[in-house]
């Protein structure tokens, strides 16, 4: 018999799930594998009533309580840090005090994954591929899940809201200014999203400085290698959308770094008489960032990411009605600049951080977050190029049938890495759920009897530190005081708080 040949680039792929009854299951069963990090993320969510404040809300809540949101965001500008967008989302969640810090992961939460969500259906939907309903999903829920949980500090990723505006919501929210442009239907659309990206960029400039050094980055590539990965038509719209979001966050990062804030900060860790471009800072920087991609390769749960996307390149059609927005498709070329944008974002991103936290940067998790969701998105395309790899060397079988089962087999593969990168991320999220409701049972008793104490007239009362997660306490379990201490006793209105190695309350 002779063997049939092999399928062009733009070829369907196989149907795994066979003809008949079961093409009708492969077009549904990813909506019951995209649950498996969907409810990974609603049990997050839900450990999100044990939150209580820490470190930097010691200071925000009294801050806004006695000057409101707009208080806090003078304070940002003219005092802190110059963050002006970072002000406004602090202050969002702020001004309902414990409930706040207590409904932002929930909240944040369900915003990244409709947003990532967003992102995955719309780059599919604009390179012609077809998928079963629910892929999408579980591409955005798989790269959620190891974005917020696969990383070594999930408490200061997810839950801590200080960190997470920063430096977790703040790329995700970067990452969706690129929808309304690949979304956009005509000169109306192409405006629209132009609007939209400076708009972003300037709130990004004032929002994270991690976050827009990756924007930057990324938007540097599209705007030098659009002819290397789209169609000529597209190349023109792609850079000019490229240039505005550049300005936008040039905007913004202008209006950072000449605040006071931000001048007082830099004097505050001696920034300023530290230059991020010495020899020692570049050195020191690469060195760090060296110890972080250690850690982060060998963080075996991201293969969940590469698999949700062998999963799409082994489910993929080409949708013949599609217009063509990228040349055929090179996977060394696309990922080979994906791996170059991640590194050269995380070595900025670790070079403009050093100056503050020094050698901390290997230890200072939470500003990782800002490149590495460029990470996951890198593992999900690498996946789907496997994937199409594989499907094409399935349909090269010698039977109709061997393919097809073949084909079958690597998606229930691929499907068994996803649910096991799940179950391993989920004992990580239910240790750190126990350790965040024996927390808020121990803070919410000295809560009570330092607030019963300051009604009684109190001055001066003992605090003993609730540790989680290395986050910073106003004392530490030796009776160091750290900076949040007076803070605390502001938060109370008291005049000062005193360290207590037990709970005085019994």
């Amino acid at each position: 018999m002779d063997l049939p040949a092999q399928p062009p680039e733009d070829a369907p792929a196989p149907e795994p799930g066979g003809p008949g009854k079961k093409r009708g299951w492969a077009e549904y069963w990813p909506l019951a594998l995209a649950a498996l990090p969907l409810g990974l993320l609603a049990l997050a969510m839900w450990f999100g009533r044990h939150v209580r404040p820490s470190a930097d809300e010691w200071c925000f809540i009294p801050d806004v309580r006695e000057d409101g949101m707009w208080g806090l965001v003078h304070t940002f500008y003219f005092t802190d840090n110059g963050r002006v967008a970072n002000g406004i989302l602090v202050g969002a969640y702020t001004k309902f005090p414990v409930a706040g810090h207590q409904w932002y992961g929930p909240i944040s939460g369900a915003l990244m994954i409709l947003l990532l969500w967003a992102v995955v259906a719309t780059l599919l939907r604009r390179t012609g591929t077809r998928v079963p309903r629910g892929v999408p999903l579980l591409a955005a829920g798989m790269i959620t899940a190891v974005f917020l949980f696969a990383t070594p500090n999930t408490y200061k990723t997810f839950y801590w809201p200080a960190a997470s505006v920063s430096h977790t919501l703040a790329p995700v929210l970067a990452a969706a200014a690129a929808v309304p442009l690949l979304r956009a239907r005509g000169r109306r659309g192409r405006i629209a999203a132009l609007v939209v990206v400076v708009l972003a960029g300037v709130f990004m400039g004032t929002l994270s400085e991690e976050a827009s050094v990756v924007a930057l980055v990324v938007l540097s590539g599209v705007v030098l290698f659009a002819g290397l990965l789209l169609v000529e038509r597209y190349r023109r719209p792609a850079r000019i959308w490229a240039l505005a979001g550049m300005a936008g966050i040039a905007i913004g990062t202008i209006i950072l770094v000449t605040s006071p804030g931000s001048r007082n900060r830099r004097s505050r860790f001696g920034a300023e008489n530290v230059s991020m471009l010495a020899p020692e800072s570049l050195w020191g920087s690469a060195k760090g960032f060296a110890e972080i991609l250690g850690t982060v390769v060998t963080t075996w749960q991201y293969v969940g990411a590469v698999a949700a996307g062998v999963v799409i390149g082994l489910l993929a059609r080409r949708d013949p009605e599609a217009p063509r927005v990228l040349l055929p498709v090179r996977p060394g070329v696309l990922l080979g600049l994906g791996a170059a944008a991640f590194l050269i974002a995380g070595y900025l991103c670790t070079v403009i951080t050093y100056p503050v936290f020094g050698a901390k940067v290997v230890t200072t998790e939470r500003t990782w977050n800002d490149y590495l969701l460029l990470w996951a998105f890198l593992l999900v395309a690498a996946g789907a190029f496997l994937g199409r790899w594989l499907s094409l060397r399935f349909t090269a079988g010698t039977t109709v049938t061997a393919p097809r089962r073949t084909g079958t087999l690597a998606v229930a593969l691929a499907a068994a890495v996803c649910a096991v990168t799940v179950g391993s991320l989920g004992s990580g999220v239910l240790k750190l759920g126990d350790d965040m409701r024996a927390r808020a049972v121990k803070w919410d008793r000295q809560d009570a009897y330092l607030r019963e104490g300051a009604a009684r007239g109190e001055k001066v009362m003992p605090y003993t530190p609730t540790k989680i997660s290395r986050m910073l306490e106003p004392y530490s379990r030796n009776g160091t005081r750290a900076w949040p201490a007076q803070c605390a006793a502001d938060y109370y209105k008291l005049d000062r708080v005193t360290y207590a190695r037990t709970f005085q309350g019994d």
